[in-house]
């Protein structure tokens, strides 16, 4: 049998990397999606590589359509017809009120978090519903349902959306062999929180855990491989909760 092509958008680092490094461990070829930092998404085509699988490195802002469907047929051209899809290109913005926030930031992670990932979907619907099946895990949050009040409520907002649209596309694209899940980490220790301007966030939080620690990157993505596994063929319209009980 052929060998699964994933994508992984936001790739490089984080949750995405360890994503991709897992993925190719199980057996798929991955395309790495970036942004912006190139060194680190060539990082994460190495370990990709040295567990055995093909790598292609694509720079792609998910907000902008143009970018995705030069993605999706980078993908088909260099590596073959995408099979999957996650979706985990993500951006927070400033910590802080939403009364202070800066109308730029929020449009921006609306436009990242949620217009990039229908973006993809779409596309990856279009892909998949040719080859008769595929899957999609995005990435969402546990902030969906807790607010992160006084933090990024913009971001928890965003990250809602991301499940009511796994919920309806799930229903949508099952007839046709796609299955659409979705994983919602709670605090990970990732670069993320440095990059919100609050390097020592998750370390402070681990208290708050009902595990009393933060999450492993690789621990998100160990959720993610299972929901693109075969293992979980019937598994469709999920929104797996990864957050130490939080």
């Amino acid at each position: 049998m052929a060998r699964p092509v994933t994508i992984v958008t936001g790739g490089s680092r984080g949750i995405g990397a360890a994503a991709c490094v897992r993925l190719a461990a199980d057996g798929h070829d991955v395309v790495v999606g970036y942004v912006s930092d190139a060194e680190a998404a060539e990082r994460t085509a190495t370990a990709v590589r040295a567990a055995g699988a093909r790598c292609v490195k694509v720079r792609v802002d998910t907000s902008d359509e143009a970018d995705v469907e030069r993605l999706f047929d980078t993908t088909a051209d260099r590596v073959g017809p995408v099979t999957g899809l996650v979706n985990n290109a993500g951006v927070t913005g400033p910590l802080g009120r939403l009364a202070d926030a800066d109308p730029a930031d929020l449009r921006r992670v609306i436009e990242v978090n949620l217009l990039g990932t229908l973006l993809c979907s779409r596309r990856a619907a279009r892909s998949m519903a040719a080859l008769g099946g595929g899957a999609i895990v995005n990435v969402s949050s546990a902030a969906a349902t807790l607010g992160s009040p006084g933090e990024f409520v913009h971001y928890a907002a965003s990250k809602a959306a991301v499940d009511a649209l796994t919920t309806g596309l799930a229903k949508e694209l099952g007839p046709d062999g796609i299955r659409v899940n979705a994983v919602a980490p709670g605090m990970i220790d990732t670069e993320m929180h440095a990059t919100m301007g609050d390097p020592g966030r998750a370390e402070r939080a681990a208290s708050s855990i009902p595990l009393r620690r933060v999450g492993r990157a690789e621990e998100i993505a160990a959720a993610i491989a299972w929901l693109m596994s075969p293992d979980a063929s019937y598994t469709t319209g999920a929104v797996v909760r990864v957050s130490g009980g939080r």
